[in-house]
């Protein structure tokens, strides 16, 4: 992506959670969604914008980083879990002094497509803002912050569920979790941010209310809420994998590979497949391996970081590790 105005872009992603309901000894962002920890999904997506990239850790920060090692991103370590503002007020040191726009998004959200953010930076730029909110649409909206209009349709302020009244409990348009943000006003507003609330910690949703009073805001709608979804959960987690399953299998049949029996069919997104194969579930073809073209895999085929060549054919209940 390039800005129409040339504005450096800097994004920060926020994964220093502890994710208590994964009941697990294991950081939430390390838990894979399509063999990847999910945060990695989410440093794929941002690869593919033209920024700067700080990621804020904490909880098994060393785990964390290490998983990231290959991208080339900053860290910043929340030393306590304080909140989301306070998350993004410890990248201070690096970005407070920077000129540009921040894009802020959470390590948890692995479906987000850079397609999506892209378009939310160019809406916020275009329209001049200071601040814009993503926001989406749920049916069932528990557990997200609510997004409270005045009525003229114009953002006011985003209520967290802990915090709001049975009526904004109603509303169905709820925040995704994703910002972008003018730096200057962003960290001017943090730090007059208090932590008087029901969980007693430094919210970034009310920079929302802090910056309107200077400053114009609003909100990018997005119109898929499967994209925002945070995995917080095991069911979340399965929930995650079955829809990059059938993204990257769509992708594949799409270029020309015929898929039998695809729902049970798993491919990792660093494996690559030639035109013309045919491959019949359940199959799971994962690390950097490579199917030639016109090849047939048989059903209960498992390969890991295995080259096929060009027309080769797999038979059934066959397992293929490094090689050729």
């Amino acid at each position: 992506m390039t800005s129409t105005d040339n504005k450096p872009l800097h994004a920060i992603v926020l994964a220093a959670g502890k994710g208590t309901r994964m009941k697990s000894s294991r950081a939430k962002v390390l838990h894979p969604v399509l063999f990847s920890p999910m945060i990695c999904h989410v440093m794929d997506t941002l690869s593919d914008l033209e920024a700067g990239v700080v990621v804020v850790t904490g909880h098994q920060a060393a785990e964390v980083e290490a998983a990231l090692a290959l991208y080339p991103v900053s860290f910043v370590r929340q030393a306590e879990q304080l909140g989301t503002g306070h998350a993004v007020l410890s990248t201070a040191g690096l970005l407070e002094n920077k000129s540009g726009t921040a894009l802020i998004l959470c390590g948890d959200t692995p479906l987000i497509r850079s397609e999506t953010l892209s378009l939310m930076v160019a809406d916020h730029r275009a329209a001049a803002r200071t601040l814009t909110v993503m926001t989406t649409i749920l049916g069932q909206p528990d557990n997200y912050g609510r997004i409270i209009c005045n009525q003229d349709d114009e953002l006011v302020k985003i209520v967290e569920e802990h915090d709001a009244t049975p009526a904004e409990r109603q509303i169905n348009e709820v925040n995704a979790g994703i910002y972008c943000v003018e730096i200057p006003a962003l960290f001017a507003a943090l730090r007059l941010v208090g932590s008087d609330n029901a969980q007693g910690e430094i919210y970034l949703t009310d920079i929302v209310e802090i910056i309107r009073r200077q400053h114009k805001i609003g909100r990018f709608i997005c119109s898929d809420p499967e994209e925002t979804m945070g995995v917080n959960s095991r069911v979340e987690q399965e929930e995650a994998t079955g829809v990059m399953q059938r993204r990257v299998n769509q992708q594949w049949m799409l270029a020309g590979v015929s898929l039998v029996g695809q729902e049970s069919i798993f491919i990792e997104r660093s494996s690559a497949i030639g035109i013309d194969t045919t491959i019949q579930g359940p199959c799971y073809i994962t690390g950097r391996s490579t199917v030639g073209r016109e090849c047939e895999i048989g059903p209960f085929c498992i390969m890991d970081n295995y080259q096929v060549a060009d027309g080769s054919r797999l038979k059934p209940f066959t397992e293929w590790y490094g090689g050729k």
